[in-house]
C-alpha cells in the first residue's frame, strides 16, 4: 500500500433498501405502455403538447356534431360509419401519427436511455411491444371517438328499437375498420419514426412517406379507373350498360400506400361505399396479404431497431 494512501471509509447516507412488491417484467411493460399512451395525448407534459392531438380529435369529431344537428331536424344520417369523411380522416390520422409517433420513440433513442431500461428485467422486444400497444390504443381513440359521437348523435333522435338496432349494426363494421387502421398505422409510423433520434427528422420521414405513397396510389388508381357510362336528360341520369370491369392497373395502384391497402381490404370484405380504390374482387386477397406483410415487416424492423439501440 502506498505511504500516502488513506483508509477507506463507508458513510451511512440513510438510504433504505426497497422491500416492497416487485411487479416484474409484465408490470414494467404495463407501466411503460400506460406512460406512452398518456404521452401520445400530451398528458404529463406542458399544455402545448396537448394542443395538436386534441385539436385533431376535435376536427375529426366536427362532422359527427354537424350530423347530430341535422338528424335532430329529421334528416337521415349522411355520413357512413365505415369511411366516415374519407379525406378528413386520412389527413387527420396522417398528421396525428407524424406528430405523435416520434414522441413515443425518438426521445428515448436520442437521449440514449435504453440501456437503463434494459438493465431491468425487460427484454429488447418488450420495449417496442409496449410502445406499439400504447400507440395502437391511442389511434383507436382517434378512430373510435368520432364514430361513437356520430352514433350517439344519430340514435338520440331515433324512435323505435328497430331503428336503433339498424344503426348499431351499421356501427360495428366501422369499429372493426378502425382497429385495422390503428394496427397498421401504428406499426408503419413507429418504425419510420424509430429510424432517427431527432424528432423533426422522424416527423418528416413519417409525414413524407405516408403522404407521397398515398398521392402516388391515388394517381395510379384514378388514371386507370374507367368511368361508368351514363346518359342524363331533364328527367335524370341513367347508367348505360353494366359497370366496366376494374383494370388491373387500378388494382395494383392501391398496393402502394397503407391507406389504399386498408381501403382495398375494406372493399374486399364487403364495404359498399366507394372511397379510395374500386372493389378489387378476387384481387382483394392480395391486398390483405400485402397489408399483413407490411405490418409484420414494420414490427420486425422496430424490434431490430431497438435491439441495436440496446447495445449502444
Amino acid at each position: 500500500m502506498p505511504a500516502n494512501a488513506t483508509e477507506s471509509v463507508i458513510h451511512d447516507l440513510g438510504y433504505k433498501s426497497y422491500d416492497g412488491p416487485r411487479v416484474g417484467r409484465a408490470g414494467i411493460v404495463r407501466a411503460l405502455a400506460w406512460s406512452s399512451f398518456r404521452s401520445a395525448f400530451g398528458f404529463g407534459r406542458s399544455f402545448k403538447a396537448k394542443i395538436v392531438p386534441f385539436l385533431i380529435l376535435l376536427v375529426l369529431c366536427l362532422p359527427a356534431i354537424v350530423n347530430a344537428v341535422q338528424v335532430s331536424h329529421n334528416t337521415p344520417r349522411s355520413i357512413p360509419y365505415d369511411i366516415y369523411i374519407p379525406n378528413l380522416r386520412t389527413f387527420g390520422m396522417l398528421l396525428f401519427v407524424a406528430v405523435q409517433g416520434p414522441e413515443l420513440v425518438s426521445r428515448d433513442l436520442r437521449s440514449r436511455v435504453l440501456p437503463l431500461y434494459f438493465s431491468r428485467p425487460l427484454k429488447p422486444v418488450d420495449y417496442p411491444l409496449a410502445k406499439y400497444i400504447a400507440f395502437t390504443s391511442a389511434l383507436l381513440v382517434m378512430m373510435w371517438v368520432p364514430l361513437l359521437a356520430l352514433y350517439a348523435g344519430t340514435i338520440v333522435s331515433l324512435h323505435g328499437g328497430s331503428a336503433i338496432w339498424h344503426e348499431t349494426a351499421q356501427l360495428f363494421p366501422g369499429l372493426l375498420i378502425g382497429i385495422m387502421w390503428a394496427v397498421a398505422l401504428a406499426a408503419v409510423s413507429l418504425f419510420l419514426a424509430s429510424l432517427s433520434g431527432r424528432r423533426a427528422f422522424a416527423t418528416g420521414a413519417v409525414a413524407i412517406c405516408l403522404f407521397l405513397t398515398w398521392v402516388v396510389a391515388n394517381i395510379i388508381v384514378n388514371a386507370e379507373t374507367r368511368p361508368v357510362p351514363v346518359r342524363c336528360d331533364p328527367n335524370g341520369c341513367i347508367t348505360l350498360g353494366p359497370p366496366p370491369t376494374v383494370p388491373i392497373g387500378a388494382k395494383i395502384g392501391g398496393l402502394f400506400s397503407p391507406f389504399t391497402l386498408m381501403d382495398g381490404v375494406r372493399r374486399w370484405l364487403g364495404g359498399l361505399n366507394l372511397d379510395m380504390v374500386p372493389k378489387p374482387g378476387s384481387f382483394g386477397v392480395v391486398y390483405a396479404v400485402v397489408l399483413i406483410a407490411l405490418v409484420a415487416g414494420c414490427l420486425y424492423g422496430l424490434v431490430a431497431r431497438y435491439r441495436k439501440a440496446a447495445l449502444q
